[in-house]
């Protein structure tokens, strides 16, 4: 018997079951609701509420327009965005996280990657990349008290990951979230980093010339002034 893992979600008002593994041709009650729908069905449905968000999302510059109509295009043609396995890449969800003042943002030191980034990681199945932003978050840095002004698309990018020893070379469709967190809470290092910091925001080009890090402090920078 094929399994199925599920996990309850909302959508268009009620709530249904989202399916991580399952064919085509496995069907499953809608809870609530008592429909009989395709798996497939299911799987178009869990990439709705990113679809819509992708949609009203308005963006910074012409390369992250380049960046978001290609990931709004994989998110439409492929059925398996959230999944780690699936060649072409994946939905990852990332976190800028700043202090109550917007001042510093946490960045971590990624062990595999031997770079700076902002705290995020692989969707592991969630449709819900927001929840994915904000669960990795706390697990990188043990942070408990993470908040978010809403729920909206901060940032959009799309990065090589080099091939390593079972896994080849892919893409990451980073989904990024702007968070809040005390920036005097003591932090704890995860096993995928070298380091944390703190960093000033008019010192984050002195930890990585990554281009949409940058971006991302340009955009920070103007919502103070707004």
């Amino acid at each position: 018997m094929h399994q199925m893992f599920c996990l309850f979600g909302r959508q268009a008002g009620y709530f249904y079951p989202y399916i991580y593994d399952c064919n085509e041709f496995a069907t499953i009650q809608a809870y609530t609701k008592g429909l009989q729908l395709p798996c497939y069905g299911l799987l178009i449905m869990h990439r709705q509420y990113l679809l819509t968000q992708l949609n009203a999302y308005y963006t910074h510059d012409k390369q992250e327009r380049v960046m978001h109509a290609q990931t709004l295009a994989f998110v439409e043609r492929s059925k398996d965005v959230f999944k780690n396995w699936n060649p072409e890449g994946h939905i990852t969800g990332s976190a800028w996280v700043l202090d109550n003042d917007y001042r510093h943002v946490l960045l971590t030191h990624h062990k595999k990657l031997n770079q700076w980034f902002q705290l995020g990681g692989h969707s592991d199945g969630n449709p819900e990349t927001f929840q994915v932003a904000q669960r990795e978050a706390m697990e990188e840095s043990g942070l408990r008290d993470i908040n978010a002004p809403n729920e909206m698309i901060f940032d959009i990018d799309i990065h090589t990951i080099p091939a390593r020893k079972g896994e080849p070379e892919h893409l990451h469709y980073d989904i990024r979230f702007l968070f809040e967190a005390d920036r005097h809470t003591p932090l704890q290092l995860s096993d995928e980093s070298h380091a944390l910091a703190w960093v000033a925001l008019d010192q984050v080009s002195e930890k990585t010339n990554d281009p949409s890090i940058l971006r991302m402090v340009k955009k920070t920078l103007a919502l103070k002034t707004t």
